[in-house]
């Protein structure tokens, strides 16, 4: 009984102490750095991809459009996410890159789709990038990398031209935290898997860039964003492999073909 007394007492004790500091935050502030933050990131946005758009060749091809927006819709809507929230953009570029900006902006160099073997191994990519888009990883990164003050000067104009260039440079041309990036690469499996795409090629194209990760080219950028490729392609494969389903393409052969030809035209 004098046992069962004091674990009463104990749990009495643990349970007004919890609620007594419960009360004592501000959850006024607390949501309102959050609405800070979800601003910050917008604005950032819109910021990041001004410069880009301002300092590199958007390619505004109609088919070229369709047919990577067929693929963002087919994963969005096979996953949920709401397909506004994806703001894809190709570039004429011969960099093999893809990267993520914070507010949902998603930039694909042309050098990417062309060095990619098929739809499936470019889809991979493609879901890698919306999965730090949609675990926000983007805005983690930019916090632990450049601070959240900085971030919001930026966006009053406070942060400087130069400052601005210097952190989108950063976001494409800077790896992730081994940790987020294999946290991306299971969520694009997830992605994948649940549009009806083989992640098979995903696996091969990171095998094939873990081979090509000691030639001295400017042009793999993917690889210095994305190190031990080797490694991430082994864990896809054995994640992937108990979760067989029934694939589809996203779109023909002809229509793949089509793609690569307007992006060299």
């Amino acid at each position: 009984m004098k046992k069962t007394i004091i674990q009463g007492a104990i749990t009495l004790m643990l349970f007004f102490g919890s609620w007594f500091l419960l009360t004592k935050i501000n959850w006024v502030r607390v949501f309102n750095v959050q609405k800070v933050t979800d601003k910050t990131e917008e604005k950032l946005g819109d910021l990041f991809w001004e410069t880009f758009q301002k300092n590199e060749q958007e390619n505004k091809n109609p088919f070229v459009i369709k047919t990577i927006d067929s693929m963002v819709s087919r994963i969005c809507t096979a996953n949920n996410i709401n397909r506004e929230s994806i703001k894809v953009h190709v570039f004429t570029k011969e960099d093999i890159n893809a990267f993520a900006l914070p507010n949902g902006h998603l930039i694909i160099y042309s050098g990417l789709i062309l060095n990619a073997d098929n739809q499936e191994e470019l889809c991979g990519v493609i879901c890698h990038e919306m999965a730090h888009i949609n675990l926000n990883h983007v805005m983690k990164k930019l916090v632990k990398e450049v601070g959240l003050s900085v971030l919001i000067s930026m966006t009053t104009g406070k942060g400087g031209t130069e400052v601005i260039k210097e952190t989108a440079k950063m976001l494409s041309s800077t790896a992730f935290d081994r940790s987020l990036e294999k946290e991306a690469d299971i969520k694009a499996v997830d992605y994948l898997i649940k549009a009806k795409i083989n992640p098979a090629p995903f696996a091969d194209f990171l095998f094939k860039l873990s081979e090509k990760e000691n030639e001295a080219t400017q042009y793999l950028t993917w690889i210095n964003t994305h190190p031990d490729s080797k490694d991430r392609a082994e864990y896809i494969v054995t994640y992937s492999k108990d979760k067989q389903s029934k694939y589809t393409s996203v779109i023909t052969t002809a229509a793949w073909d089509k793609l690569k030809d307007k992006l060299i035209e």
